[in-house]
């Protein structure tokens, strides 16, 4: 027994440092204390199985994956227009006092009421623990990490590399930002510098206040893990971050479920939702949600109202990871929007908008994504519906 044990301790000091580190001590017996952990678990909302894997077998899974129509329509055809973003951008205060800044993917800034939330910051090249294999990024960062400015606190929604990247988390540990992230992340964040002091780590409907700002950890369905053996020892969330006059929502990573209705009802109405609704597949349809279903979920956190707050897509558009077309996700929620008269704010990434000012949709995308067969759908105006949706 003592040469295995020797064995799996050399296989650990050899892993790569962006597998993180496991929950331990104090950590794990509050994990163990979590009304969501369960059977050893972390466990979705209701109760439900949530299937975490391809709902096919690898050939199956290769053949939709590699299908030769379908795979040049995954990547943009010409370069991605990315809004040159300066620190002179950012400097100004946003005059409704809110304002967002897509860094694309999931990372968002989010300057509300005088204070600078940063969601899920991606800085490196691919979401991999490997800096030569992996989903590479479809376009570069908007603006240097050094160049945003300060930030008052960062928020991690779950532990996966496409959100958690561990060379953007140690050039922000070297700052004097706090991080807010669910139940047993915080591991991870330690192992890479992250002083203890410096964390706010969260069960689901726990807040922590930063800075004048509340940060609630709200539930998400989803699941974790970064390393060869995926424990299920950390949480996956959503957020809700409410100043002063304002409020906001970011999903994180979720297939829809009900409870976007219990969290709307608690929190809500949003000036904004950052709702994710790409890299969603057939296979694994319990956790990524559609088009539709993101735009279901912005009306449930908006209690049914239509004419409440603003709709942001993120997930889409930096990294290749599912078999729909590149420019699907924004081109469908585009169109379903505007027949259920959601205001949908569609910038280019790095380019800062205020919800209170939201401009008119640009379908930016049409010029350097491969066009759909039968050619793009008429652009909604003002006196009538698009008749038909974007399949791919």
């Amino acid at each position: 027994m003592t040469g295995f044990r020797s064995l799996s301790s050399g296989l650990r000091a050899v892993q790569p440092a962006a597998f993180g580190a496991d929950p331990s001590g104090e950590r794990m017996a509050r994990i163990r204390r979590s009304p969501h952990f369960k059977d050893g678990v972390f466990q979705n909302p209701g109760g439900s199985p949530t299937r975490i894997r391809p709902d096919a077998s690898p050939l199956d899974f290769a053949k939709v994956f590699f299908d030769s129509d379908s795979r040049p329509r995954r990547a943009p055809e010409g370069r991605i227009p990315v809004h040159p973003t300066t620190l002179a951008d950012l400097s100004r205060p946003p005059a409704t006092g809110l304002r967002l800044t897509w860094m694309g993917h999931s990372s968002v800034l989010a300057e509300i009421d005088g204070r600078r939330v940063l969601f899920d910051p991606v800085w490196g090249e691919r979401c991999s623990p490997f800096p030569f294999v992996g989903p590479k990024r479809l376009h570069p960062v908007p603006l240097p990490l050094a160049a945003l400015g300060p930030v008052d606190v960062v928020v991690i929604s779950h532990d996966h590399y496409d959100h958690l990247d561990m060379p953007t988390i140690k050039a922000l540990a070297g700052t004097d930002t706090v991080f807010a992230v669910p139940l047993g992340v915080g591991a991870h964040l330690e192992h890479w510098g992250v002083s203890a002091d410096r964390l706010r780590e969260l069960d689901w409907h726990e807040s922590t206040q930063v800075a004048g700002l509340t940060l609630t950890a709200t539930p998400a369905r989803h699941f974790c893990g970064r390393g060869l053996r995926n424990t299920q020892h950390t949480l996956w969330a959503s957020w809700v971050v409410s100043g002063e006059e304002h409020r906001v929502y970011h999903s994180g990573d979720t297939g829809y479920f009900d409870g976007f209705k219990e969290i709307g009802a608690a929190f809500g109405p949003f000036d904004a939702t950052m709702i994710q609704l790409g890299a969603y597949s057939d296979l694994w349809p319990d956790i990524h949600m559609t088009p539709d279903e993101a735009l279901r979920s912005h009306l449930d956190l908006q209690g049914g109202d239509a004419a409440q707050g603003v709709l942001l897509p993120i997930h889409w558009g930096t990294f290749n990871l599912a078999a729909h077309a590149w420019a699907e996700p924004a081109e469908r929620t585009m169109l379903l929007a505007h027949k259920a008269g959601v205001a949908m704010a569609s910038p280019r990434p790095g380019e800062p908008f205020e919800p209170g000012a939201v401009p008119a949709v640009d379908p930016w995308w049409r010029g350097v994504a491969k066009a759909p067969v039968g050619g793009w759908d008429a652009l909604p105006t003002a006196a009538g519906e698009p008749e038909a949706v974007l399949e791919g």
